[in-house]
């Protein structure tokens, strides 16, 4: 039976096309078994919630499937996929009103942190990074894990390298200074070890 795509005015045959989706889902689904837990933990660097992260990585996945038979280099999913997250993320904290107000007071430290290491080092990190301005985190999160440079960043949020620059200086500034980071430690010591 030959029938029109009512999107793209082709002509086919129904039985060609749905075997084509079949394929093209196939190959989306084994993609993204493949990849989930590098994605999410992107997801999740970006947010810094797991739950916003579930979230953005699946309308990350929405768009990407439905542009998936236009993506001619499959090599380039991954980027495709990190930049849509990207911009996904910052379209939403743009959007979102600002219900966090900065204070001078770090809320409570945690107890006795001299034996903290692994796991426990990478929590007190990723709090830290919690406690910067969305903005600052999400540049750290492009430099550090995804390893953007900075016209890239710039780039990516729209804004000028000189302003990825100084916002990238303060917020590792921001780091250093943190009580909870340097508790009962050099704050040099204390700092190069969580960026290592």
């Amino acid at each position: 039976m030959t029938v029109v795509d009512a999107n793209t005015g082709e002509t086919g045959n129904t039985g060609d096309r749905g075997e084509h989706r079949s394929l093209s889902e196939a190959e989306f689904t084994a993609y993204v078994q493949e990849r989930r837990s590098s994605l999410y933990a992107t997801a999740y660097h970006l947010t810094g919630d797991r739950f916003e992260a579930e979230d953005l990585l699946q309308s990350a996945l929405f768009s990407t499937y439905r542009a998936w038979d236009r993506i001619s280099d499959k090599a380039a999913v991954g980027g495709y996929l990190r930049r849509t997250m990207t911009n996904l993320h910052i379209s939403a904290w743009r959007r979102r009103k600002l219900n966090e107000y900065p204070t001078e007071e770090l809320p409570e430290t945690p107890g006795d942190m001299d034996a903290m290491r692994g796991t426990e080092l990478r929590t007190v990190l990723w709090q830290a990074l919690a406690r910067l301005p969305e903005l600052q985190r999400t540049m750290l999160v492009l430099r550090y894990y995804e390893g953007r440079t900075d016209p890239e960043i710039a780039d990516i949020l729209d804004i000028s390298v000189g302003t990825v620059k100084s916002s990238i200086w303060r917020s590792l500034r921001r780091l250093r200074e943190d009580e909870v980071l340097s508790f009962g430690r050099d704050q040099e010591d204390a700092f190069g070890e969580l960026v290592a």
